[in-house]
């Protein structure tokens, strides 16, 4: 997973290269704003090629583009210019959620981190996709749309020139904890980068549905680019402390009240999810997060 130390650390001299992944590629511990090529850029190409020298100019610098990111590029511009994209956001409160994840740890007394927030959106975003199944499908050959019954979710993790967006498959299926593991073990590919993990599984597959999570570089609210065949990409923002109105007054009477929130927005595809279908998937997706319980069931 992406840590502090990773931001204080970064290259700008990688930037150009990045680039092409953080403004479009898709979910979580993720690392950048994105969510577009059909085909993420392999791990083999990134690893076992060295990435081209910088050539320094009069007043300038040309950084060249080593292959997976001219195609990278090539198919964020694609689907930018191919998908009539909308977006809308929507204001969670994590307070419920944080306290089942500090149950859940601690009464089964897991280790390493355990069951971690990002772990239970995941969580959270396929159970949205089995309340309104219509999000979670694609637009196909401008004559059909195909609606899948597995949820397999792109996440981005990594960062700079080691930015890849696995999929964790049938996510809807599987329990919290076999969720945890699968994104615990596509993180330590990228944090290795061993080149034994080259090829390694959910790398260079497309799911139905992609997730990005920015909010460990205190961003609060992005617009991903919905990667094609997807119809509708997830951005997590940064969990905040913010005074609410306490709707249910108290016993102290007091009309405000702290709690800790986090800003969502998702990105959808218009000819496969309109504004109706868009707002019922945020309302079933922010029913989850406020009552994590029916994440258990």
């Amino acid at each position: 997973r992406i840590i502090a130390q990773d931001v204080s650390e970064y290259d700008p001299s990688t930037a150009v290269i990045a680039a092409s992944d953080s403004v479009a590629s898709p979910a979580s511990a993720p690392a950048a704003a994105t969510s577009a090529s059909a085909t993420p850029s392999s791990p083999t190409a990134s690893r076992s090629s060295p990435a081209p020298q910088p050539i320094r100019g009069p007043g300038y610098v040309d950084h060249v583009l080593p292959p997976h990111a001219i195609e990278l590029a090539s198919r964020l511009h694609s689907s930018k210019r191919n998908v009539p994209h909308y977006y809308l956001t929507i204001d969670l409160s994590l307070d419920n959620l944080l306290a089942l994840r500090s149950d859940l740890n601690s009464s089964l007394k897991l280790e390493s981190g355990g069951i971690t927030v990002n772990d239970l959106l995941l969580k959270a975003a396929a159970a949205a996709m089995k309340t309104v199944p219509a999000a979670n499908a694609s637009w196909m050959d401008d004559s059909f749309v195909r609606v899948y019954d597995s949820v397999d979710v792109n996440v981005v993790v990594g960062n700079g020139s080691s930015l890849y967006s696995p999929v964790i498959k049938d996510v809807g299926r599987k329990g919290l904890m076999a969720v945890s593991e699968e994104f615990a073990r596509v993180s330590s590919v990228v944090e290795e980068e061993d080149a034994a993990a080259e090829g390694a599984e959910g790398f260079g597959d497309v799911g139905t549905f992609t997730v990005v999570n920015l909010g460990m570089f205190g961003i609060k609210s992005c617009a991903p680019i919905v990667r094609e065949p997807q119809a509708c990409a997830l951005a997590l923002g940064a969990i905040e402390n913010r005074i609410v109105p306490n709707d249910g007054g108290g016993e102290d009477g007091e009309i405000y009240k702290e709690s800790v929130m986090m800003t969502a927005t998702l990105s959808c595809d218009h000819r496969v999810v309109d504004g109706a279908v868009g707002a019922q998937w945020l309302a079933a997706f922010k029913n989850h997060v406020e009552n994590p319980v029916t994440l258990l069931l």
